[in-house]
């Protein structure tokens, strides 16, 4: 799944502070290419086939090199590169005329399908996730299928980050009790 940081001889860090130093299309290279992946999956988890994910993906790419400058720093650039992917994700759902919420929930359950080999435990907790307010599937998506930590997640979503720590503790818990419930 991408290039490591191992394989670019840079960390992360690295990577994105030299871009935002001196944000060329050189330096931008070990940042595309520690990023397109993930915004790859990140799309394709949100029901986007293999062709729109790719075309996504290089449309928040290219924003994000156009748009360096609007990155405050290196420690929330990842979260303004997902805030970028789920923009573009949501104005081709709009374009489509649908909302993302069905695809999100279908994403999260497609997902644990592989997680959860027995098929009565994959469909309580599919059912369990319907329940959940909108916000929350986005949170979980975000934290458990993106990987983003809490601050990212804030930053993606507008909100405070103590808001983000308390959705997932109150989803996991709501969750947790409707399927012992079954």
């Amino acid at each position: 799944m991408g290039i490591s940081t191992f394989e670019l001889g840079i960390t992360e860090t690295e990577a994105v502070l030299d871009f935002l130093a001196e944000p060329t299309q050189e330096l931008f290279g070990p940042v595309f290419r520690l990023y397109a992946p993930r915004l790859l999956r990140f799309f394709e988890l949100r029901g986007c086939d293999r062709e729109l994910a790719e075309d996504l993906t290089q449309d928040a790419m290219l924003a994000a090199y156009r748009r360096a400058g609007f990155a405050r720093d290196h420690a929330n650039f990842r979260a303004y590169v997902y805030g970028i992917a789920r923009n573009l994700h949501l104005m081709h759902l709009r374009r489509l005329g649908r909302s993302g919420d069905r695809v999100e929930l279908d994403a999260i359950s497609d997902t644990l399908v592989s997680a959860l080999p027995d098929p009565f435990a994959r469909s309580m907790l599919s059912q369990s996730l319907e329940k959940l307010e909108v916000v929350s599937r986005q949170i979980l998506t975000l934290r458990y299928l993106d990987g983003l930590e809490y601050h990212e997640i804030a930053e993606v979503l507008g909100m405070p980050t103590g808001t983000v720590q308390w959705k997932v503790f109150d989803a996991k818990k709501k969750l947790a009790e409707w399927m012992r419930q079954r």
